[in-house]
């Protein structure tokens, strides 16, 4: 196989990369146009980390990492079947069983994938159904600064919204069974866990949280629970706050500590979906996003957005912004399209550097913590005077299911970054279409030109891989394989696939995708039936 695009990928890498010399650590930098860090090294005010040399940083993850750059190091020994291999490694599908015929499932299966870049992966991903409410969550978290917020949040979000969404009658039976020390009722049933669970030894502590919480919500004196969007705009407020307090409550247990600490002091966006029925409902706290693909009725196909990113580049949030803060920073809170110059995303879990006063972040590193160790440093940005500047308040957006609603795809920035919406449905309708499911007829309904040459691409690539039985995997292949025009490259797919791993952040992100495929039939039936 030619290494001709590996070879240009590697030039262009060595050409933009900064490399900061410290000890044992490399800090790297950044700086290709197309894809960026969401934390980057703030250059402009030096940061002297201990045992090391000075250098322009904020925390970031110290990388004890292949970092060869030699061509004659870097070789392309993937064939078809191994490049099949790595990209659905983290495939997983699940179809959904209507076990109360008298209530249709508006769900009839996912399917979603993941493809690291970070090393660890940073992204998390997770669907439950609620047992003692009805609904299906599906949500995706993209950490930022380490991966432990990612799997905190991962784990935990969901049993919040589920809590908020008892009656007070259920809630008085959880309350019962913890003071007379019997089990609890089931919460969810996880149909996709987020991974292997590093925080065992303190789900007390978060158990413990949980209780306090839906203590409250018993004390609301609530007969039916609040509703959906009240628990999804609560539940990300309640346990962001809950992370913070959790490191700075005194904990007596060394492990707690450290986990505690890492989870505040690392950060999550988030994007979760609820769907009873016909009820959709999405909540986002930054630049992950969802999607609908829709079908109307003359064959035509759609993408309609459900959440907005928010960062810089949108201008509600940058207004929402600097009502937050005196006029005096209005030039300051974004610098060079970055909260504060550092985080891209305006909101997010954890990253408690930018939601502390400076006397408090002094106060709880001043505890004994071997921050060194937990890849953990001070830092606060220049022109920082009115915290917090970030929250996990997120948007929720309501959608009322219609026949024509054809699937829904969350995912975190590393597929947006590469595919735009309109790309990501005709990508899906495509791999719907090679399965024999939409099929559509080009023949019997107006021409879309932009969906005809994505059919006519899909169908010449189609001869040099395997089909993919998964449309998450579908959509990462593409977003890391396909050219400027679309067009997929198998020698582009596999370098991008071999990158030794401190230059494969340079060229794109963690990716995790869940695509979720409504049942039309279902939904139709309710609105006749209704």
């Amino acid at each position: 196989m030619s290494s001709t695009v590996s070879c240009r990928i590697l030039n262009s890498a060595r050409n933009h990369l900064a490399t900061f010399q410290g000890g044992r650590r490399l800090y790297s930098r950044c700086i290709s146009n197309r894809n960026q860090s969401k934390w980057r090294l703030f250059s402009r005010v030096p940061l002297t980390l201990k045992n090391s040399s000075p250098c322009g940083g904020f925390a970031l993850r110290k990388a004890y990492r292949h970092t060869s750059t030699e061509e004659e190091d870097f070789h392309l020994q993937l064939s078809p079947e191994q490049v099949n291999e790595v990209l659905r490694a983290g495939e997983s599908a699940h179809k959904m069983i209507d076990l109360n015929s008298a209530v249709p499932n508006s769900v009839l299966r996912f399917e979603s994938n993941q493809l690291a870049a970070n090393s660890p992966v940073e992204d998390r991903r997770g669907v439950a159904s609620c047992l003692q409410t009805s609904g299906l969550m599906f949500g995706i978290f993209d950490g930022h600064g380490g991966h432990a917020c990612a799997q905190a949040v991962s784990e935990r979000l969901f049993y919040y919204v589920a809590v908020s969404l008892m009656s007070h009658q259920t809630l008085e039976q959880m309350e019962g069974a913890m003071e007379n020390m019997k089990p609890l009722l089931p919460i969810l049933q996880w149909l996709k866990h987020p991974g292997d669970s590093i925080y065992k030894d303190v789900t007390s502590v978060h158990l413990d949280h949980l209780r306090v919480y839906w203590q409250e919500l018993l004390d609301l004196h609530m007969e039916m629970g609040l509703s959906i969007e009240e628990a999804l705009m609560y539940s990300f407020q309640r346990l962001d706050s809950d992370i913070s307090l959790e490191i700075q409550a005194p904990l007596e247990d060394e492990v707690a500590k450290n986990l505690s600490l890492q989870v505040a002091f690392s950060g999550a966006t988030a994007c979760m979906a609820h769907v009873n029925g016909v009820h959709l409902h999405v909540a986002n706290a930054g630049d992950c996003r969802a999607i609908l693909g829709v079908q109307e009725d003359n064959g035509m196909w759609s993408c309609l957005p459900l959440t907005c990113d928010h960062n810089a580049w949108n201008p509600s949030e940058l207004s929402r912004l600097k009502r937050e803060h005196p006029e005096s920073e209005d030039k300051t809170i974004i610098i060079d399209d970055r909260l504060l110059g550092v985080l891209m995303p305006c909101r997010a879990f954890g990253d408690v550097q930018l939601k502390w006063s400076k006397e408090l972040q002094r106060n709880v590193l001043e505890r004994g913590f071997d921050t060194e160790a937990l890849n953990i440093y001070q830092f606060t940005p220049p022109h920082y005077y009115t915290p917090p500047y970030l929250t996990a308040k997120p948007e929720v957006t309501y959608h009322r299911l219609r026949p024509q609603d054809k699937f829904l795809v969350l995912a975190s920035d590393g597929l947006w970054d590469m595919l735009g919406n309109e790309d990501v449905v005709r990508l899906v309708v495509g791999h719907l279409s090679k399965a024999g499911c939409h099929k559509p007829d080009l023949a019997q309904r107006p021409a879309n030109l932009g969906l005809m040459q994505s059919l006519l691409l899909q169908r010449k690539a189609s001869g040099l891989h395997a089909a993919d039985q998964n449309a998450a995997t579908h959509l990462i292949r593409h977003a890391i394989g396909s050219n400027e025009y679309g067009e997929m490259e198998p020698e582009r797919l596999t370098a991008m696939l071999t990158l030794p791993e401190d230059l494969a952040r340079m060229y794109r992100d963690d990716i995790t995708v869940t695509v979720v495929y409504f049942n039309s039939d279902s939904i139709d039936a309710y609105y006749k039936g209704s």
